[in-house]
This record gives C-alpha cells, structure tokens and sequence, in this order.
C-alpha cells in the first residue's frame, strides 16, 4: 500500500491513484487500510483452519466486509468514481482468492456480493490489471498444496 502511495505521488500523471480533493484522499487511505487489514487475515482464516466454528467465524466476517466495501462501492463503475483508483489497485488482487475462499467455506462470494464480484470482473476488463493478476485456479492448487503439507482438512 505504501508502494503505490509512493507511486501515485512521485508519477501523478494522468490517472491518479488517489483523489485531489483532501476528504476524498483521506476515505480512500481509509479503505485501502481496510482491505490490507481485513481481508487477508479473513480470507487466510477461511483456508488454513480446519472447517468448524473459527472457519464459519472468518467466512461470516469476510461476508460483511465484502458487503460493507460494495455499500462503499455505490452504483459508480469504481471505488471512489469513474476512474481506477487507490481502493481499485488496494482490492483487486484479492479477487484471485475468490474461487480459493469459495470453495474452503464453501459459499459463493458472487450470491452474496454481486456487485462487488461484476465490480471485480469490470477491473479484470483493463489489460493493466489482468496481466497482472494469478489466475484463481493457480492460486486455488497452491492452497490445496499448502493445505496438504500442512495437514489441514
């Protein structure tokens, strides 16, 4: 998150990361800081704990900060507007995760959070993003092996 705090500061260019506007700059820091906190922590606990209370636990949480991100993402095409922003670039990675999530919890990530899931396919649509992300199913057999070297399940 700091890199493209960095980045965005040092090349503002024409598509800036984060929003000119101080309140909007300071929501958008809010929410990336959210996804780095939440997200990895809910998801990492959805596939590395043996099913049972602590999964269902991490599944029911990552739900609603799904839910509370898509509330956040409103009826615009991106977090924070028009544009690929900070909260975009912040969030996107982890749809990768999705089908890995989906299928330790067993739950679907697009029937609970649509929006958020067309949101995500939406990012994948620009080449800058989905060259850069692993395909679900590479991230997925390398929870499988994780998994399987550490005996969970």
């Amino acid at each position: 998150m700091r890199a493209l705090q960095y980045i965005d500061e040092v090349w503002p260019g024409e598509c800036p990361l984060l929003p000119s506007d101080p309140f909007a700059r300071a929501q958008a820091r809010f929410w990336a800081d959210y996804v780095d906190k939440k997200i990895y922590e809910l998801g990492r606990k959805i596939w590395a704990t043996t099913k049972g209370e602590e999964q269902e636990a991490a599944k029911k949480g990552l739900i609603e900060c799904f839910k509370l991100l898509e509330a956040e993402l409103g009826e615009g095409p991106y977090f924070g507007g028009s544009s690929l922003g900070f909260v975009d670039v912040t969030l996107v990675p982890f749809y990768s995760w999705f089908y890995a999530y989906e299928t330790a919890g067993n739950f679907s990530i697009e029937a609970e959070c649509p929006k958020l899931v067309s949101w995500a396919k939406r990012c994948l649509e620009r080449e800058s993003v989905s060259k850069s992300l692993q395909d679900q199913e590479k991230i997925h057999g390398f929870v499988q092996e994780v998994k399987k070297r550490f005996g969970i399940e």
